[in-house]
């Protein structure tokens, strides 16, 4: 028999390479500066992975799955569900978890036993938003299906839900594009659809997407005008679509026209930095969308998902929505919660630049203001706190990240102009450790309502639970464990992410992810990663979840209630 103990993780992560491509400025030398040392740095920097073109991910690059147990006996942890917490051992055998028991006897000598004494043992976490490999501005995340899901498992988190974009119009055309990227993934995926335009040929697709792709769930943007923002009707007839297939509708929720009025406004003013892009695009803004999407769903009587609520003014109709009953999903994500919007307003950028032509200051301080350009933005920290409450009353149901991870070269493509700067930050190898350290540490959630928001809501919304979100007997072994007592230290030289930059960068807390087990096997331990280019599942998602329970009802007390058409 093995036995395997779960220690703090203290050995250091080798530093990651990060490339680089030029960037369009008005500092030439500082233009210069980057692209030289770019080219020295590439030769002198060591990294855990391959570079893209050497087959990055590969065994030779260090991580494989060869020799990861199909047998763990995980023993002497405290079991967390949503649902409560105790003391007891769990089982594992080629992928399922196979028993929780609080004593469980030896099993076999080819069992890899890891010993959770003083530590928690979780469901692995479930990210509900992420963009991986995806195109933005003209610019490519820096993260793909490998090594985003790597860094997430490095976090602790063991599936995500990823946006698919129809190609061409066609969303059957975007899912294959995008099950081609995900054919390099190392752990379990599902897929959100995007629609971006209305007529009977993306109607009928939308029935294949559901009934033959696995696909339950439609997302709408209503704002980036001109590209994909959809009009009122476009988002009524895709509402009423979703609700005869039992899909759930979602929204990024920001007043698209006026958003484009704030920005040339901006312009105008002559506020062409990235606080150009928060005043943009005010809290106002993101509140009137989600009431009208919230009131458009009421008017439709289908359930409502919001992505990434990041204001006091969109949480505030989510709540009122709820209390009158309407099932609406509100989503804050990890950005918005911990960190505000101080950053955008540093005058020292462009001096500093000019002045200090050394690469590291150079990096740290093109990307210093743009890393943090998101979508909405990050607010002011009142915002964050209250968002933080909602979290912890349950007006909002569970933590994203968003991560849409970019390098700072290409975030400083915007050094002259907000609007050009590419929008997307990291955090899904940060989420799990930041939501315990703010939500937990700080007592304002438990240990079951941290599980809950990380990871069994997400399944139970996407209706893939008890399989995923739950540690029972008969659950998918995607599977955490976490020594509260243990510290964690965020920074770009240590992360996973292929970017070079990370809007958390310093941050501490308590709470330590040690050991992640995805699918049954040892994915994450002892500062190592350990997995298959490819291993990864995509997760079909059926349709119906429990949002939809009982509309049928609510439909037909609606018709009794109209007491029409009047016989005359």
């Amino acid at each position: 028999m093995k036995y395997l103990s779960a220690p703090p993780l203290h050995v250091p992560l080798a530093e990651a390479q990060k490339s680089m491509t030029g960037m369009a400025s008005r500092l030439a030398v500082l233009l210069l500066v980057i692209l030289f040392a770019t080219s020295l740095t590439a030769l002198s920097e060591s990294s855990q992975y391959c570079d893209a073109g050497n087959g990055y991910g590969g065994p030779q690059c260090g991580v494989s799955s060869e020799g990861s147990p199909l047998k763990i006996l995980i023993k002497g942890g405290t079991v967390v569900n949503a649902h409560g917490a105790e003391v007891a051992d769990v089982y594992v055998e080629d992928g399922i978890i196979v028993a929780v028991e609080p004593y469980i006897k030896q099993v076999g000598d080819d069992v890899t036993v890891l010993d959770a004494t003083g530590k928690y043992v979780m469901p692995g976490g479930i990210d509900p938003h992420t963009h991986l490999d995806v195109e933005s501005m003209g610019n490519k995340a820096v993260d793909d299906f490998f090594s985003g899901q790597a860094a997430a498992l490095a976090g602790g988190t063991t599936m995500h839900i990823d946006f698919v974009k129809p190609l061409n119009g066609s969303l059957i055309a975007g899912i294959e594009a995008y099950q081609k990227k995900a054919k390099k993934s190392c752990m379990d995926y599902g897929f959100h659809m995007v629609i971006y335009k209305w007529d009977e040929v993306v109607s009928q697709e939308m029935e294949v997407v559901v009934n033959e792709k696995g696909i339950n769930s439609f997302k709408f943007f209503m704002a980036y005008k001109g590209h994909q923002m959809v009009n009122d009707e476009v988002l009524l007839q895709g509402m009423k679509k979703c609700k005869s297939l039992g899909a759930l509708a979602m929204v990024h929720a920001e007043n698209g026209d006026a958003v484009s009025e704030g920005q040339n406004k901006m312009i105008e003013l002559g506020i062409t930095g990235p606080e150009g892009h928060a005043l943009s695009r005010p809290p106002v803004l993101e509140g009137e969308a989600t009431a009208r999407a919230v009131r458009l769903a009421g008017f439709v009587n289908t359930p409502l998902y919001v992505v990434h609520v990041m204001s006091i003014d969109a949480m505030e109709e989510i709540a009122k929505a709820r209390r009158s009953g309407q099932r609406v999903i509100g989503e804050p994500v990890v950005s918005g919660l911990v960190l505000d919007d101080s950053k955008l307003w540093d005058p020292d950028f462009i001096t500093a630049a000019k002045k200090r032509l050394l690469y590291s200051s150079v990096i740290e301080l093109c990307s210093w203001n743009f890393r943090y350009v998101m979508s909405p933005p990050i607010r002011s920290a009142e915002h964050g706190k209250a968002l933080q409450a909602a979290l912890s009353t349950g007006i909002l149901q569970l933590v994203g990240t968003d991560h849409c991870a970019f390098n700072s070269s290409q975030k400083a493509l915007g050094i002259d102009d907000f609007r050009k700067i590419p929008n997307g930050v990291n955090g899904i190898e940060e989420r799990m450790h930041l939501v315990w350290d703010t939500m937990v540490e700080s007592g304002q959630i438990s240990i079951s309502d941290y599980v809950r928001i990380t990871s069994t809501e997400c399944a139970r919304i996407f209706n893939i639970y008890p399989r995923k979100g739950a540690i029972l007997a008969g659950s998918d072994a995607d599977i955490i464990i976490l020594n509260p007592n243990s510290s964690f230290e965020i920074s770009a030289r240590s992360h996973l992410s292929r970017s070079d930059t990370n809007i958390y960068e310093g941050r501490r807390g308590k709470g330590k992810v040690e050991v992640t087990i995805a699918g049954g096997r040892i994915a994450w331990m002892d500062g190592q990663l350990k997995v298959a280019r490819g291993s990864g599942k995509y997760v079909e998602m059926p349709p119906f979840g429990y949002l939809f329970w009982g509309m049928d009802k609510e439909d037909a007390r609606y018709l009794l209630s109209l007491q029409a058409p009047v016989k005359r």
